[in-house]
């Protein structure tokens, strides 16, 4: 089988249909005001109702608190929660409280950010492996930045994975054969600009993940 694909920050309905139609398995919504991606309430509901059965709804936060996170699995019939800078405590209480899906994004720059994926074991359902974001910077991932997926070879995952950042329609079929993802996230790497969505992008991106 072909590794699965999701694209994060969608923020309309001909983006989120180009998504869909070119058979990505997930979409993400961003629920965080600082992203150039960020959805509000009312936006988020509108783009869920288009989301056919078959592709899973992903809400992406940071270190959300309840409310937040109450109103937004609401609205957007989230079938996952990706969690960025959450403790390991933390994303346990949130699984247990919303009982979905819950990923816990790990940052990594060097052999030694692997590690911590070991303490989502029994907190999170998956890891989501990330580039790091510079020191002070507003965002915690999007920003087009790519780790050296070398750090990944021999590495025992203790939960199942996913890869994400820097990937793009040019890179990401070296990204799988590299790593072995069965699941690859993208955001910036098909975008025109910060926020804004390229439908050419999407189907390029989803039409290199298919051949693997």
């Amino acid at each position: 089988m072909s590794p699965s694909a999701k694209i994060c920050g969608l923020s309309t309905p001909a983006t989120l249909d180009a998504a869909v139609a070119s058979g990505a398995s997930h979409v993400g919504f961003v629920f965080f005001a600082p992203s150039p991606r960020n959805v509000g309430l009312e936006l988020a509901a509108g783009l869920a109702a288009r989301v056919p059965g078959h592709v899973q709804r992903v809400g992406v936060f940071v270190d959300p608190d309840d409310a937040l996170l109450d109103a937004a699995i609401s609205a957007g019939r989230l079938d996952s929660i990706q969690l960025h800078k959450t403790a390991p405590e933390r994303v346990a209480a949130i699984r247990s409280r919303h009982r979905r899906e819950t990923w816990a994004a790990v940052a990594v720059k060097t052999r030694t950010d692997l590690m911590a994926a070991g303490q989502y074991a029994g907190a999170a359902d998956q890891i989501l492996y990330d580039a790091k974001t510079p020191e002070g910077a507003a965002l915690p991932g999007g920003m087009g930045l790519r780790f050296d997926w070398t750090l990944l070879e021999g590495f025992a995952h203790p939960l199942p994975w996913a890869l994400s950042g820097g990937l793009d329609p040019a890179n990401v079929s070296e990204a799988i054969a590299r790593t072995g993802a069965r699941l690859v996230d993208v955001s910036s790497g098909v975008e025109s600009e910060p926020g804004v969505k390229d439908r050419d992008k999407i189907a390029a991106f989803l039409s290199a993940v298919a051949r693997g």
